[in-house]
């Protein structure tokens, strides 16, 4: 059975890996997220989370809003190419709008898939990778 739990491996914590993924400006958005994306070479997709304090200003709203990504992530990461992922909160939102960010995760989740196998049909979903990545998406 494949557990679907989200381990220290799926997720972006360098300073480094955040200013990759900006670097390489890739990018969708929605009216509440935005989401950078960048392909890798490992195994798995990672996981970055940006809620500014201009988003929100109490910090109970701010994890809050990471802890809903986080799941989402964690539920879909098996259908997510191998790609490195920063979802920015560009709006607050609460409980109430929680049917709503979640249309909006799947949506990206599902344009993210359709662009990563356009540019490089190499790169596939995570469970049936065959053949070595790589990289020649242009912008």
């Amino acid at each position: 059975m494949q557990k679907f739990r989200l381990i220290k491996q799926a997720k972006m914590i360098k300073t480094d890996d955040f200013s990759s993924v900006f670097n390489f400006r890739k990018r969708i958005s929605t009216p509440y997220l935005a989401m950078h994306y960048q392909p890798n070479m490992q195994s798995r997709a990672r996981l970055g989370l940006v809620v500014g304090k201009k988003t929100a200003k109490l910090a109970v709203s701010r994890n809050y809003m990471r802890r809903v990504l986080r799941e989402f992530f964690r539920l879909k990461q098996h259908e997510i190419c191998h790609v490195d992922l920063i979802i920015r909160v560009q709006k607050k939102f609460s409980k109430g709008d929680f049917v709503q960010i979640k249309q909006e995760f799947d949506m990206l989740i599902t344009k993210l898939n359709q662009r990563v196998s356009a540019s490089s049909p190499n790169l596939s979903v995570q469970s049936g990778i065959t053949e070595t990545p790589s990289f020649t998406e242009s912008k």
